[in-house]
C-alpha cells in the first residue's frame, strides 16, 4: 500500500468485509474514471465499496454498483450515485483478471479507495476466492489462537 505519512495520502473507503468472506489471492491497483462532482464528494469523503465488484466486460473492467454520494453543490450538473464506473489497468493486468474471474472462477472484490500520493483516486481490486463457513470458523479460530498467544508471551515475557 502506498506510504501513509505522505499528506495528500487518504483512505476514502475500505472494504472491511472482503477479508473476512473471502482468500484474497492478488491485488491489483486500478485508476478509476470519475467526474468532478464525484472527486468532489470523495474530496469529503463520502463513498462506500461495500457492496460493489468489478467485472470484465467486453475488454474493459468496470466497477458496479460502487456508491459515491451526490455533491449538492454541483446541482443538476451531479452524477448518479451507483453508476458504473471504468476501472483503468493496462492490458496484461485485463487479461489475468479475465483469465482468473472466466477460467478459475474468482471474484474481483474491490478492497480500498484512496487519494495516492498524487491526489489521484485509486481503487485496490482483490482477486479472490469465496470462503466457506467452515472456513470462515477456521479463519477465526486462528485469529482467536494467535490474540492468545500473543496475550501469554506479553504476560510472561
Amino acid at each position: 500500500m502506498a506510504k501513509t505519512d505522505n499528506p495528500n495520502y487518504k483512505v476514502i473507503a475500505e472494504n472491511r468485509r472482503a477479508r473476512f468472506d473471502y482468500f484474497i489471492e492478488s491485488d491489483v491497483e486500478c485508476g478509476i474514471v470519475l467526474t468532478g462532482s464525484e472527486v468532489k464528494s470523495l474530496r469529503s469523503g463520502q463513498a462506500n465499496i461495500a457492496d460493489s465488484y468489478a467485472s470484465v466486460e467486453q475488454g474493459e473492467l468496470w466497477l458496479i454498483n460502487g456508491y459515491i454520494a451526490p455533491y449538492k453543490q454541483a446541482g443538476i450538473w451531479g452524477h448518479e450515485e451507483r453508476r458504473r464506473r471504468k476501472l483503468l489497468v493496462n492490458r496484461r493486468e485485463l487479461a489475468r483478471m479475465w483469465a482468473a474471474t472466466a477460467k478459475e472462477g474468482m471474484t474481483l472484490v474491490p478492497l480500498v479507495m484512496y487519494f495516492n500520493h498524487r491526489g489521484l483516486v485509486k481503487l485496490k481490486i482483490g482477486i479472490a476466492k469465496g470462503k466457506k463457513l467452515t472456513d470462515k470458523r477456521a479463519t477465526e479460530a486462528k485469529r482467536d489462537w494467535d490474540r492468545q498467544k500473543r496475550r501469554l508471551l506479553k504476560e510472561h515475557g
